[in-house]
């Protein structure tokens, strides 16, 4: 394949080992000039160092973007909103990440006049897709380069070796092969002897949370306070999206709260086995369903509750700038129109536990829900509701009942005779002691 003629290239950079030799790889290759690319989501990284040694690889520039804020408010109270959870466990730290660095890398690339962009993510993985589609939806001129698709490295040894040939300094080392992706909202870790499912994760992959077994001995009640589904304050302290974000995981990763390992299956195709920590949003998702569960009425909930598994998908597989996905945001900002109150969440031995939740909202009322004595209810009126609810199935019973009858050998010769019935006002249908239904009677009543 013929590479396309580019003069200057934004890269998202991250200073981990692929992008780290990405910088030479692509002068070398392309012979482009390359802008680097930071976006700090949350990772806690060392970024006058990563930003120096872009330019000391030969970057003629170098743009660090504070992206966190627009990272929490943008992309991860959407996704907490919608209760957004890829294949029920995951809660999309990676995917909910790339939409953003991905506009940042595209802004950059216009303040240099660059004519391309690339990134470092493998042709086997999902990231590839996440950037790629931001890329289309934001600036579909722009050539992308994917070098991982074209280069000679083959594995991370391919890349660790490439980088010494050329004084390259990376982090980390062959024999430590995880693939680590950090942010404000997770950590996550694949890769090396992690991608044997049969093997439990060692115990230093861990980032934000310590060991149940070795955490807090004692449980922590903290309470978490909504308005209109998004999360303002911790024990009665309201606090910016970002800052209450980082303390939450903090308080609940003490506790051992948020770890996941799963196998998931990737878009490309292949499954893939990660471990995840996220106790900011394990615990932040727990108490919004919880306070939904008071504010939003049963259908509304049922409905809610039917699209978070397809806004989890649209996040995961990279459509976050689908139409679909603006317009379930439209729906989700109507929903939680009354969602705010307080929810006391029990943090022990890994466990997020909602214990106790109040709103001016809530549908709940004690006067109807009482087993005590109580004037606003008439119990007597159970019995029709359930006679009425009970009606399709009581018709069907009676139509198979009477099909067998009907299917009885030589049913037909020893039926006793009875006269047609004459016309009139159908009889009403009260209970089980009534007379059965026909199979025809019963389909015509029902259209």
């Amino acid at each position: 394949m013929t590479k396309p003629s580019v003069k200057r290239v934004a890269l998202a950079y991250s200073g981990g080992l692929d992008t780290s030799v990405m910088i030479t790889w692509l002068r070398e290759n392309y012979g482009c000039e390359v802008v680097a690319v930071i976006g700090n989501v949350g990772q806690r990284e060392d970024f006058e160092a990563i930003e120096a040694k872009a330019l000391a690889t030969g970057a003629i520039a170098c743009r660090l973007l504070d992206l966190r804020a627009e990272f929490v408010e943008s992309c991860v109270l959407p996704a907490l909103r919608a209760g957004a959870l890829y294949e029920g466990r995951y809660l999309l730290g990676t995917a909910l990440a790339r939409p953003v660095i991905a506009a940042g890398q595209v802004a950059v690339a216009r303040e240099f006049d660059c004519d391309a962009v690339a990134h470092g993510c493998t042709g086997k993985g999902n990231d590839q897709v996440r950037f790629e589609l931001t890329y289309r939806a934001l600036a579909p001129e722009l050539t992308v380069i994917a070098p991982w698709r074209e280069w000679e490295i083959t594995s991370r040894e391919d890349a660790f070796a490439y980088a010494e040939a050329r004084d390259i300094p990376v982090p980390g080392s062959p024999r430590k092969l995880y693939s680590i992706d950090r942010n404000l909202w997770h950590t996550s870790f694949e890769g090396g002897e992690l991608e044997n499912p049969a093997v439990a994760a060692p115990d230093d992959v861990r980032d934000l949370t310590v060991s149940p077994f070795k955490g807090n001995v004692e449980p922590e009640d903290i309470v978490v306070s909504f308005e209109r589904g998004i999360p303002v304050a911790l024990n009665s302290e309201r606090l910016a999206p970002v800052e209450l974000i980082s303390r939450l995981n903090a308080v609940a990763g003490a506790h051992g709260v948020g770890r996941v390992d799963l196998v998931e299956n990737r878009l490309v195709g292949m499954k893939s086995r990660g471990v995840y920590e996220t106790p900011a949003g394990t615990v932040l998702l727990a108490a919004l369903a919880d306070l939904e569960a008071i504010t939003l009425d049963r259908d509304t909930a049922a409905f809610k509750q039917s699209i978070a598994t397809r806004y989890a998908e649209l996040t995961y597989h990279g459509l976050w700038y689908s139409p679909l996905r603006a317009a379930l945001d439209a729906f989700l900002e109507s929903v939680h129109e009354t969602t705010t109150g307080d929810v006391t969440v029990r943090l022990y031995k890994g466990q997020a536990s909602p214990i106790a939740r109040s709103s001016p909202h809530s549908l709940y009322r004690e006067d109807l829900a009482t087993f005590g004595e109580d004037t606003v209810y008439d119990q007597a009126d159970a019995e029709g509701f359930i006679r009425l609810w009970g009606l399709p199935s009581s018709i069907a019973a009676r139509v198979r009942a009477q099909a067998k009858t009907e299917d009885k050998p030589g049913a037909e010769a020893h039926a006793p005779h009875h006269p047609e019935p004459q016309p009139g006002p159908p009889a009403a249908i009260s209970g089980p002691a009534q007379r059965p239904v026909s199979a025809s009677g019963a389909r015509a009543n029902g259209a």
